[in-house]
This record gives structure tokens, C-alpha cells and sequence, in this order.
């Protein structure tokens, strides 16, 4: 009830009049720019006149509140004409071209970008990443049409108490997943602190009101405390010459909520820390007050991070340290000029990011790479889902500043490795990194990195990224960058493999693929539902489409009285690698080479190659006998291959040892060793190993033998 009572309150639901929004525009828009907002506005009002909110209100009260939110930023004319008229396009029988025809096409522009976004995640997960992704289209084209659709989210979520209880959970899901982040990232520090905790109060209504009553007597519990700390701060900085307004700050609601959560921490831990704010004229001031402040307090050692030197990757500068203070209680000063101040309270906004002269600040062109970026990651993915996890991933990094070789910096998220560097520098080094250097020495690819680290990316040849990278990879564009190159490695093996079975099947008529009449074979394709001939061999190469049956509609298309030729005549297929990307060795016989192999396609996972004799083939081979695919082992092979050992052996302490070390003395990898209890004097392991071919496997289960222990063995599943 209290949100609801609070939602309905005039100056929660209908805090602005006309007025009261015209007098702070004249701060600092022309009569002529504050006329053309009062046209937008008798307009709107005319067109939702006789509309209520639920709220009980006019429903032109809310987008009066919306354009308010923006005028507090400052926000250029045309967002403030499309505040007004945000809804109108959805709510009422207006056009798109009658607001372009009155109003110009850009606020037009503006107008129809939000009004598409208004049902953006009202839908099952697909659909909604869908429509999260033309969010990111309409924000790379016109950035406003997002910040209208955030002071749009505030003011509805300061008055989601009159919604029914599931409208409200799921609004403030959203606006915690979705919106604050998104605000964050843009920088609008107080907009994203409101969203977050009125998001917070919202979804946990009990545990914000417990931590709000927290806060209050822990506030009044430390008044004189503070008081005397700010008192020593201003009188510090005035005796050394420095003009700076000092300002108490606290931790807001979700917060601490949060950090408790993350850090497992209890509340008197976190809200024992005193927070201040000094914001002064200019930034050689600022490293000026930052001397003076080490010399009142005592810095705590690896606490102080130069956020103006490097600003964050919203746009965010500031000086950050943390000191010890009276009794021993920890205090955060930041210190920061008055311009970033107003950029770290109102983002983009506050670098009057629509000022011709402003055009190219730090921040504003920072906001507009990461838009850019965004919208690249968009394009890479392979599917809405996909890039719904690439870009949550990508809304709340930590930062880690690394330097390149030529001393550039670059930013990176909290956890990133050298392979995040390399495809942060270019989409083509991240692909052909081969090995690192961090500090100038030879490091792992899967190193985190620690800021100010300088890092360098040694290439090689196409070999591309490995499916591994993404066990350690964080950040999004390295993620998206080594899916998108492994999706295109895979379809050219694909094709390669679907081309030698193609040919395969089509040697039976003592054709191939080189003879055909390709005229004829578009009719073909059109049945498999492709366009080109390289689809289709991927589908064979992957094991969605059997060769056996492209060659048989191919050969038919070409004579119509073609009898079908068995299968099993072809050549075999040539196996070089245990583990690629569309050929696999079995994991139930553990085939390597020297053994007699077959393969049959599997639907998505291309060629998967047993040895002849294993169990898992026979029903395969009696009643599908077509499927099965002789194969052979090139003259030279790459990588290790993977088998199992059955082991039968005597019970005693250290035989699993042993057992491991034998293996390893025969130069051969332990994978995974189980074992089962057979009886009281005897055990079974299963040992699985990595070896080059069949005599390495011959010399592993020699020195296994030699073991006193072991009783017998074999290879499992033969």
C-alpha cells in the first residue's frame, strides 16, 4: 500500500506544470527553442486530452515529468519536443508523418525510435532479445532516442506503486537488468542510482526497508563524527590556497544491498567507511588537493585509482583514494573538477554532447565507440540470445588498464586475458594470436591481467582462435569475435568434408561433382532449400543432409531412368586430427591411428570415426548399413588422440599412483582415472589417456603391465 499511496502523491506523479518546465528552460535554451517545446506540448496535450494515467491524473503530466527529467540534464529542443510527444504515436490515432510534418523529421525520428521500443521486453526470451536488438540499432542511430526512453523508465518506475503486484516485479526486473546498466554505462550517475534502488524497493520491498532504517540510525549514530572529519577536510584545503566545495556522500540502497550480496559482508562493515566528494576549479587542482588530503590522513596502501589520467569507459573521471581516518575509520574522497562532476551526474549529457564546440570531449566520443561497438557485436552474433549474453556481459565491466607496446592504454574488463587484449586492439590480431608477452615475458594466453601491465600479442600464420579461449575469454568482443571465426572455420570444413563425401557417393556412377551440369543443379538446390552448392556441402559436412541421398537426387536430375548405386563402393575418407571441428574421434572406442576406422555423420557434429569393431556401430550396421563411412588415417596425423584402458587390479595404497606415473613415464597424458570396487581384494579402473598412435599406446600399456599390481587389461568398448 505505501507504494501505491506513494505513486499517487502530485509531487511523485505530477511534479512539473508547464510553467515550472519553461522557467528552466530559459537557463539555458532561446525564446525561439522554448517556443517550438510549447508547441510540442499544446500538441501532446490536445492529443491525450480526456487520458488518465492510473495514477489518476492527466495522462500529458507524465510527459511533461519525462521532458523535466531531460531539461535537469540540459538537454537540447528536439528531445525535449520528442519527451512530449513520446507516446503520442502508441496512444492516440497520430501518425509518424503528421509529427514529421509539424514538428521536423529528426523529432519525428526521435518520437517513432521510442514509441518502437515501448513494448521492447514484453515478450519469451527470443522475441525479446529481438527487440533489445533494435533498441541498440535506434540508440547507434540517434543516442537521444535512449535517454528519452530512460527518463521515460524513471518516471514510471516512481510511479509503479499502482500496478498490480506481477506488472511491478517484472517492470523492476527489467530495470535493473536492462536500464540502470544502460544509464551506467552512459554515465548518468543519478539516474542509474534511482533506477537501481527504486528497482530494489520495488522487487524486495522488506529487505530495501530494513537496510533504509539501517542506514537512518547509522546516520545519526556517526553525525558529530562526520562533521568533524569534513571540518578538518575544508580547513586543510583552505589554509593551502585551494577554493573547493566539500560534500558528505552515501551509499545508496541497492549498494549495499549488493555489496553485502557479492562481498559477504555485514551491513556495519560496509557503512563504516565515510564517504566526501571536493570538486574544485580546474584539474591541476585536483592532484593539488589530493597532496593535501595524504598529508591530513594517511593513505591506505593500493586504495588510490587516477581516474582522470585514465577516465572510465563511460566517460567517468574523478580522483579516487581511500584514507585512514579519526579512530581508524576509513574514508573515500573523491576529487574532481566541476565540469566532471556534471558529467559523472548526468553522462553524455553533461558534455553538451549536441554543441557543435563539444562535440569531440573525452566522454561523449568514449559513449559513441561503445554505441558503435555495440551495434558491432550485434552483427557478429549468431543469434538474438547470443548477443543478449555478449552485451549484459559488456554493461558492468571492472576495469583493468593494460598498455600496448607503444604505450597506448587500453581498457579492458576486470578478469580479461592476453586474448582479450589482442581482440580489443583488432578483430584480425585476436585471430591470429599465437602467444604473449606480459611485462616482456612469455605468459599464458589464459593470464588475467592486473592494470598497468604492458602486454604484446606475437601472430602466426590462419591456424585461428580454439574453442578453449572461450573457458577464459571475458570480454565481448572476444567472445563474439572467436564464435563468429569458429562458425566460419567450422562451415569451411564442412564444406571440405562435404565435398570429398559428395564426390564419394558420385564415383559410383563414375561421375563427381566437376562433371555435372550445374544449370540442373539449382533445381536440386531449391529442394534442399539452399541457393548455392557450397550450402549444401556444408550440410553434408555437418551431418544435417546424407551424401548418399544429394547424390542420388543430383544423378537423377541429370537422367531420369538412373538406378541407384550402393554406397559402399567410394573411397575412404581421409582422417588427419582426432578433434576437429567437424570430424571427431568416438569418445565410446577411442579410436587412434593404427586402428581400423569407420565413420557415420551425425546431425551437427559432422564425421564422428569409430574403430570397426566397436559395440556402439552394430545396430548402425545392420540396418543402416548405407551410413556407415570407411575411413583411413593420413600418413601423418596431428594432435594427441583420446582412449580408455580397462584395468583390473590388486588393492593396496599408492596403485593409482603408480598407475598414473607409468603412464606419464611413457610420455602419454592422464585425462581422467575412476575406479570400482569389484571385491575386497580387487578393483577396476577405467583409466582414459592421451596418446599419439597406436604403438604409443602399445609402449603405455607395456609399462602398465609391469606393474606387480595390475592383474589384466584392455582397451575399452573394442
Amino acid at each position: 500500500m505505501r507504494l501505491a499511496e506513494q505513486a499517487r502523491r502530485d509531487d511523485i506523479a505530477a511534479p512539473w506544470t508547464a510553467g515550472s518546465l519553461y522557467q528552466l528552460l530559459r537557463d539555458y535554451l532561446s525564446p525561439e527553442q522554448i517556443d517550438e517545446v510549447r508547441r510540442a506540448h499544446r500538441y501532446a496535450e490536445d492529443a491525450h486530452a480526456g487520458q488518465r494515467r492510473q495514477t489518476g491524473h492527466p495522462y500529458i503530466t507524465h510527459p511533461l515529468a519525462v521532458a523535466a527529467i531531460l531539461a535537469q540534464m540540459r538537454m537540447d529542443h528536439q528531445t525535449l519536443m520528442a519527451a512530449l510527444l513520446h507516446d503520442v504515436i502508441e496512444d492516440t490515432a497520430v501518425a509518424e508523418a503528421t509529427i514529421g510534418a509539424r514538428f521536423g523529421k529528426p523529432v519525428a525520428e526521435l518520437v517513432a525510435g521510442v514509441s518502437k521500443l515501448a513494448k521492447i521486453f514484453s515478450s519469451h526470451a527470443e522475441a525479446q532479445a529481438e527487440n533489445f536488438q533494435k533498441m541498440i540499432l535506434a540508440m547507434a542511430k540517434d543516442i537521444r532516442v535512449i535517454m528519452v526512453k530512460i527518463a521515460d523508465r524513471l518516471h514510471n518506475m516512481r510511479t509503479i506503486g499502482v500496478l498490480s503486484k506481477e506488472q511491478r516485479r517484472r517492470i523492476a526486473r527489467e530495470t535493473l537488468d536492462y536500464y540502470a546498466p544502460i544509464a551506467y554505462r552512459l554515465g548518468m550517475h543519478n539516474i542509474h542510482v534511482e533506477l537501481e534502488d527504486l528497482g530494489f524497493q520495488t522487487l524486495l520491498p522488506l529487505r530495501a526497508d530494513r537496510i533504509r532504517r539501517a542506514v537512518e540510525k547509522a546516520r545519526g549514530n556517526r553525525k558529530t563524527l562526520m562533521g568533524q572529519v569534513h571540518q578538518s577536510i575544508r580547513e586543510a584545503l583552505h589554509g593551502e590556497g585551494i577554493l573547493a566545495e566539500v560534500k558528505s556522500r552515501e551509499k545508496h540502497l541497492y549498494s549495499i544491498y549488493h555489496k553485502m550480496k557479492t562481498q559477504q559482508k555485514p551491513f556495519q562493515e560496509i557503512m563504516d567507511v565515510f564517504g566526501f566528494r571536493i570538486i574544485v576549479e580546474g584539474e591541476d587542482a585536483c592532484y593539488r588537493a589530493l597532496g593535501v588530503i595524504h598529508n591530513l590522513y594517511k593513505p591506505v596502501v593500493g586504495r588510490f585509482k587516477d581516474y582522470i589520467a585514465i577516465p572510465k569507459v563511460n566517460g567517468y573521471q574523478s580522483l579516487h583514494t581511500t584514507l585512514f581516518g579519526m579512530n581508524g575509520v576509513p574514508i573515500e574522497v573523491q576529487i574532481r573538477t566541476k565540469h566532471m562532476d556534471e558529467v559523472a551526474d548526468h553522462g553524455i549529457a553533461g558534455h553538451w554532447l549536441y554543441k557543435e564546440q563539444d562535440e569531440k570531449t573525452r566522454g561523449s566520443l568514449r559513449t559513441r565507440r561503445w554505441v558503435k561497438d555495440v551495434v558491432e557485436l550485434q552483427q557478429r552474433s549468431g543469434n538474438p540470445l547470443e548477443f543478449i549474453e555478449h552485451f549484459k556481459s559488456d554493461l558492468f565491466p571492472d576495469d583493468v588498464y593494460v598498455f600496448t607496446p607503444k604505450g597506448d592504454i587500453l581498457e579492458l574488463p576486470k578478469g580479461a586475458c592476453p586474448v582479450d587484449f589482442a581482440y580489443a586492439v583488432h578483430t584480425d590480431i585476436g585471430n591470429r594470436c599465437v602467444a604473449c608477452r606480459v611485462d616482456r615475458i612469455l605468459a599464458p594466453l589464459s593470464q588475467q591481467l592486473q592494470s598497468g601491465q604492458s602486454v604484446e600479442i606475437i601472430t602466426g600464420g590462419s591456424s585461428g582462435p580454439s574453442p578453449d579461449w572461450l573457458d577464459f575469454t571475458v570480454s565481448s568482443k572476444a567472445r563474439s569475435g572467436i564464435r563468429q571465426a569458429l562458425k566460419n572455420r567450422q562451415r569451411g570444413e564442412a564444406v571440405t568434408l562435404g565435398r570429398k563425401l559428395l564426390n564419394r557417393s558420385l564415383a559410383n556412377a563414375g561421375t563427381g561433382i566437376n562433371d555435372l551440369d550445374f544449370r540442373r543443379l539449382r533445381r536440386v538446390f531449391k529442394e534442399f532449400g539452399v541457393r548455392k552448392l557450397d550450402d549444401v556441402l556444408a550440410g553434408i559436412g555437418t551431418g544435417n543432409v546424407m551424401p548418399y541421398t544429394v547424390a542420388q537426387r543430383l544423378l537423377a536430375a541429370d537422367k531420369p531412368d538412373y538406378q541407384a548405386v550402393p554406397i559402399e563402393h567410394g573411397g575412404p575418407v581421409a582422417v588427419r586430427s582426432g578433434q576437429g571441428l567437424v570430424i571427431t574421434c568416438g569418445r565410446c572406442c577411442g579410436p587412434v591411428p593404427g586402428d581400423a576406422i569407420v565413420g557415420h555423420m551425425t546431425p551437427g557434429k559432422g564425421l564422428v570415426v569409430h574403430m570397426e569393431t566397436c559395440k556402439n556401430l552394430f545396430n548402425l550396421r545392420r540396418q543402416n548399413p548405407e551410413q556407415l563411412i570407411p575411413a583411413r588415417w593420413t600418413r601423418t596425423t596431428t594432435s594427441e588422440f583420446i582412449t580408455s584402458l580397462r584395468i583390473e587390479v590388486d588393492r593396496r595404497k599408492g596403485i593409482i599412483a603408480d598407475l598414473a606415473t607409468a603412464v606419464t613415464d611413457a610420455a602419454a597424458g592422464v585425462e581422467e582415472i575412476n575406479v570400482t570396487e569389484r571385491n575386497a581384494r580387487t578393483s577396476s579402473v577405467s583409466a582414459v589417456v592421451s596418446v599419439n598412435n597406436r604403438d604409443h599406446l602399445a609402449r603405455v600399456m607395456r609399462r602398465l603391465k609391469a606393474i606387480p599390481s595390475v592383474l589384466s587389461m584392455a582397451r575399452n568398448n573394442p
